[in-house]
């Protein structure tokens, strides 16, 4: 099986979510590439048609069979890998949202070797995502914000 974004003829769009439930952040690691074995947030590719509000809920349904409530936009990213040759491999642009945990307990997918519930200080001590800490920090302020409850 051909993986399509591999060698993209053009950049992808992916949403991922900082989910708080009360004072933690969930945060997944990587069962394989792109990112592979790094901690980050859950997320996944934007489809044709689909809102970004609604393509956040759908991954993080998928991929922990949990519920959310987006509240935000607060960050974006983009990733582009370049292979051995010097070509372009993969190319993400990556929407990531402030989202309230509302139901469910995380069962991960085949995407996913891990998911913790985390105080966002503890990620100074895991290998994640570039501005994975940033975009968290951006989130929990975001939740915390006045009538935003």
């Amino acid at each position: 099986m051909t993986d399509a974004r591999r060698h993209p003829d053009r950049p992808y769009l992916a949403v991922s979510a900082a989910i708080f439930r009360d004072d933690r952040v969930l945060i997944v690691r990587r069962a394989r590439a792109p990112a592979h074995g790094l901690y980050t947030l859950p997320g996944g590719v934007v489809e044709i048609g689909e809102s970004l509000r609604a393509a956040v809920i759908r991954e993080v349904r998928e991929e922990t069979s949990i519920a959310i409530e987006p509240v935000a936009l607060v960050g974006e990213r983009e990733v582009i890998v370049h292979d051995a040759h010097g070509e372009v491999e993969r190319h993400f642009v990556i929407l990531a949202f402030a989202a309230r945990w509302i139901a469910g307990e995380v069962l991960l997918n085949e995407e996913l070797a891990e998911a913790q519930w985390m105080r966002p200080s503890d990620l100074e001590n895991l290998s994640t995502t570039e501005g994975l800490a940033g975009i968290v920090g951006a989130a929990r302020a975001r939740i915390a914000a006045p009538g935003c409850q």
